[in-house]
């Protein structure tokens, strides 16, 4: 079990970014290789996004990278975490009618880069995880 790690991020300027939080005991980490149940509304090779369990609104849903980083802004720009966090923004306005989306980088909560994204208002019930899942996975399906 790592205790923590290092990675070397190669952009215009080397730099080194050094993690204090194993994988192996990362909640996300744990979520993405499947080890504790969700609500998935989305999945690709590279993201997760999956229903909150303790939801601001219905539709609450956290996108993820599949891969450990500590930040979001550690994740490069204009990579597939960005462009899913679009595309569940975008679902979410037509899933439940409004185009008033929040989103919320917070980060200290679980050392794992996430989004927050939720309706501003809605009629549904915020725990009814099954209705709103489905609700979700069909306007990503449209």
């Amino acid at each position: 079990m790592r205790k923590g790690f290092c990675i070397l991020k190669q952009n215009t300027v080397k730099r080194k970014i050094c993690y204090n939080t194993s994988m192996d005991s990362c909640i996300f980490c744990k979520i993405v290789r499947k080890e504790i149940p969700t609500h998935i509304v989305y999945e690709d090779e590279h993201t997760l996004a999956f229903l909150d369990i303790h939801p601001q609104s219905a539709g609450h849903t956290l996108v993820i990278p599949k891969q450990h980083f500590r930040w979001v802004w550690d994740i490069e720009p204009f990579s597939p975490y960005a462009l899913t966090t679009q595309k569940i923004a975008k679902a979410l306005q037509k899933s439940f009618g409004t185009e008033w989306i929040l989103s919320k980088i917070i980060g200290d909560e679980i050392p794992h880069a996430h989004t927050h994204l939720w309706p501003q208002k809605t009629d549904m019930e915020k725990t009814d995880f099954v209705s709103n899942l489905t609700l979700i996975k069909e306007q990503i399906n449209a």
